[in-house]
């Protein structure tokens, strides 16, 4: 599999296309290039069988937030408060920022 370029960034706002959890909104925790996946606050959570070790002596069923397809994302304007598409824009001084493509207004982690 071909990692893909990625804008989007940790503590980003992102809105779920599809999927289980289809029209929620999250925070970015991580992001997992080598399998184009990102791990999104309260996003994918499963509950997972854990076996008893030293550490959690009980075991039992946990909760786990699992990574979810970037393609399945799309960031959030803060200003125009709508799920966007990210453009590349170049200021004055050099310096390369994210722009909202519907109110053109930089897009802020």
């Amino acid at each position: 599999m071909e990692t893909m370029k990625t804008r989007l960034k940790k503590d980003d706002k992102v809105k779920v296309l599809t999927g289980k959890d289809k029209g929620k909104i999250g925070k970015v925790l991580k992001i997992v290039k080598k399998t184009n996946r990102v791990i999104v606050e309260n996003i994918n959570v499963v509950k997972v069988h854990q076996r008893p070790t030293q550490a959690n002596p009980q075991g039992g069923i946990v909760e786990k937030t699992m990574p979810i397809q970037i393609s399945n994302l799309m960031v959030m304007c803060n200003a125009c408060v709508k799920p966007t598409r990210i453009g590349m824009k170049q200021l004055e001084d050099g310096k390369r920022v994210r722009i909202c493509k519907k109110c053109n207004q930089q897009i802020d982690a």
